[in-house]
């Protein structure tokens, strides 16, 4: 049907759109301020012949595995000769797209474009390889006017975007309290408003909206206008733990340049265990790289709390996923869609045995 076709678009928004938001140039901004560590090493090898490998992500700190790992030059010393070039994006669609066309390689992603992004070319287009990061999203509110749970119910709450995961996530929990909302107009119980998380703070001040379901930093940013954390979305996950941001490729780069492809992980795996060894070391890279790619660094008072809410894991969280996208489905915001073959975990799972790390399980969504 065309509105529910429409609205399986909107839900490639990815989880933590926008953060931060950048200036696009064409598919998104170039991180081209390189430190020493960033620059390729006179003489070294290429990986598979290869003279760059494109990679993608977000400026904001759901993506700090791709943050760090790009100031703390983790990814050019894995690909050696290979040059590691960044893209930052605003958006999961543009990210997809750039993907699609062969404008990045490898990118850092959240889970919904990634379920639209494969759905819509059946299954062609992309694996993801690993996880990054899980959590980071809150439901924060003005304590004047919701002291409470219930007291949610005839409020306005804001989400990044219609069909986002957030959007889904703050729909779900409405059903589940027993009260209605038309998912595409947000009108109902709970009014349900859709706002560009660069202008929440704004709307929130001005009391337009009574609170929001969104994720870090613009949660702790509501938090400093005086907002309070009424839930933390992880709470409702079995063990605290959902996907907020994964690790795609393309098939057809995948399938040409595994080595290359192998070289990125390793690096994703080492900055993982870099952060969760050297937290507020990891905490001053991520927001360095962020005001180069955004020319703004966060206060300590919006990074801060923002940076305790996120767990860096290389599992994909791959059960999450799927429950992600049956509430977008019980919402009518998606299609039944078919995850068959989107994970492939054979490279990550490579890299974490010679890293003497557990391995971690694709929840029978992995490709043959």
């Amino acid at each position: 049907m065309p509105a529910k076709i429409s609205l399986r678009r909107t839900f490639a928004v990815i989880a933590a759109l926008p953060l931060l938001t950048l200036a696009a140039c064409g598919y998104g901004s170039k991180a081209d301020d390189k430190s020493p560590e960033q620059k390729v090493a006179a003489g070294a090898k290429k990986i598979d012949g290869l003279d760059s490998v494109k990679i993608g992500y977000f400026g904001n700190l759901t993506h700090a595995t791709a943050l760090v790992g790009v100031q703390k030059g983790f990814f050019q010393k894995a690909l050696g000769g290979t040059e590691a070039k960044y893209q930052i994006f605003n958006a999961g669609p543009s990210e997809i797209e750039a993907l699609n066309s062969g404008s990045i390689d490898i990118g850092w992603i959240g889970p919904s474009p990634a379920i639209n992004g494969y759905t819509k070319s059946d299954g062609k287009n992309l694996r993801i390889i690993s996880g990054s990061a899980s959590g980071g999203v809150k439901l924060v509110v003005n304590p004047k006017k919701i002291k409470s749970l219930k007291d949610v119910k005839g409020k306005r709450i804001a989400t990044p975007q219609l069909g986002n995961t957030q959007d889904v996530a703050l729909l779900n929990w409405i059903a589940e309290q027993g009260w209605k909302v038309d998912a595409q107009s947000g009108k109902g119980d709970v009014s349900v408003i859709r706002t560009d998380n660069k202008v929440t703070p704004d709307a929130y001040k001005s009391g337009s909206i009574d609170g929001a379901w969104v994720p870090e930093p613009t949660a702790s940013k509501l938090v400093a206008e005086g907002a309070k954390v009424l839930l933390d979305e992880s709470s409702l996950w079995p063990d605290k733990k959902f996907v907020i941001t994964n690790v795609i490729v393309s098939q057809k780069f995948l399938a040409a340049h595994p080595k290359a492809v192998e070289a990125v992980l390793k690096a994703s795996v080492e900055t993982n265990k870099w952060i969760n060894a050297n937290p507020d070391q990891a905490k001053a890279a991520a927001n360095k790289q962020l005001a180069i790619d955004s020319g703004k660094e966060l206060p300590a008072k919006v990074l801060d709390p923002a940076w305790t809410s996120i767990q860096f894991t290389n599992d994909p969280l791959a059960s999450t996923l799927n429950t992600e996208a049956q509430h977008a489905v019980k919402a009518g915001l998606l299609e039944n869609p078919k995850l068959d073959g989107i994970y492939d975990l054979t490279l990550l799972n490579k890299v974490l045995k010679a890293e003497g790390e557990p391995t971690v399980d694709d929840a029978g969504l992995g490709a043959s």
